[in-house]
């Protein structure tokens, strides 16, 4: 199996197009025509990562974190980054990134916190504008189921926990067949009226090409007449860190003590306890001190993310809790859901999940 293969299935899962403008996700080294000997996830690919990798016998490490974040001007071994290129490239190991877009999607970095708070009734605590088209084209009456399911079986059509969604209305469409063409229906040099469907179904951005390349495949038509129109809407399960509720409420200190358990905590960094009851809970993998106003709005009781500034603490104003419990803490569940989605798809390939902890940050107790 090729890297590529890896690369274009994981970019199913958290599609390219969904990283943030600042960050720098896809793969850093290596060829995605190399043969893929082995996986080995991680939240972040260091040296010791790569010494694994060869190690094991893995030549594509699948990390979250991109080790080339900003632009290299000179790559001689001055730091940890260039230190990691080095070896990756003499070792021929491809590194690959999957990070904010693997954060922007619902069933991501925090969809698996998530899981782990058995959180219920999730939803995006901030979604993201301008990930959705309508794809509005027309077809013969007597073709328009068929047109309708291509679209529906290529992805489009969802809409939430809805799927096969259309609109459909119909009416009459004109055409004049010219010298060297070869009309479905008509003759060259008459103009023709035939009965169609116009049919509307919304998508998202990134299965554009799919999307168009069913419908013109099922479309009787050698000319297919379509329009593509970018929307405005929000994606409900597109957007940044995630919303949810806790099974049955509990108090405010006893939260805390799960929160230690859960994550492997020997300590928790947040602002005063407000005495309420811990229901609905927001979260944010990684750096979230963005997202404090989101998850005020949403009536959160608790807000968990890492890297909280100290003026930034003042912002809970006694209406909610804001749990800073580090970066790395709040994310590594992330090599995990790696794994889990790697070794579903590929049972039958060798995917590892590193057995380096990562994390910069020590604690003095």
């Amino acid at each position: 199996m090729k890297i590529n293969e890896i690369v274009s299935f994981l970019e199913t899962i958290a599609p390219a197009s969904l990283q943030e403008s600042y960050d720098n996700a896809g793969l850093l080294t290596g060829s995605a025509s190399w043969e893929c000997t082995g996986i080995i996830t991680t939240l972040d690919a260091t040296e010791v990562i790569v010494d694994e990798a060869i190690k094991n016998n893995c030549n594509l490490i699948v990390a979250h974190h991109p080790v080339i974040f900003g632009g290299l001007k000179s790559i001689t071994g001055k730091n940890y980054v260039e230190q990691t290129v080095i070896k990756a490239i003499k070792n021929d190991i491809a590194i690959y990134a999957i990070h904010t877009n693997l954060d922007n999607v619902i069933n991501g970095v925090n969809g698996k916190i998530a899981d782990k708070l058995e959180l219920i009734n999730r939803s995006i605590l901030s979604p993201k504008k301008n990930n959705l088209k309508r794809l509005v084209t027309f077809a013969p009456v007597d073709h328009a189921e068929k047109v309708r399911a291509a679209i529906f079986a290529a992805g489009g059509g969802h809409v939430g926990n809805y799927s096969e969604c259309s609109f459909n209305i119909n009416g009459e469409g004109t055409f004049l067949a010219n010298e060297g063409t070869d009309p479905f229906i008509g003759k060259i040099g008459e103009r023709h009226t035939e009965p169609e469907v116009r049919i509307e179904i919304i998508f998202p951005e990134w299965i554009e090409k799919a999307v168009i390349a069913a419908m013109k495949t099922a479309h009787p038509y050698e000319e297919v007449a379509y329009d593509i129109i970018n929307l405005d809407n929000m994606h409900q399960d597109i957007g940044s860190g995630l919303v949810g509720e806790l099974p049955a409420a509990i108090d405010e200190t006893s939260f805390l003590k799960q929160l230690k358990q859960v994550f492997g905590l020997s300590v928790i960094k947040h602002t005063g306890l407000t005495g309420k009851a811990v229901k609905k809970v927001a979260l944010c993998g990684g750096a979230g001190s963005f997202l404090i106003g989101a998850a005020t709005a949403a009536g959160a009781d608790f807000y968990i993310t890492g890297d909280i500034k100290y003026h930034e603490f003042f912002d809970a104003n006694n209406r909610l809790v804001i749990a800073d419990i580090g970066h790395y803490e709040s994310e590594q569940f992330t090599i995990d859901l790696l794994f889990d989605i790697l070794t579903e798809k590929f049972p039958n390939f060798a995917v590892l999940k590193t057995g380096v902890k990562t994390n910069p940050v020590h604690y003095f107790l």
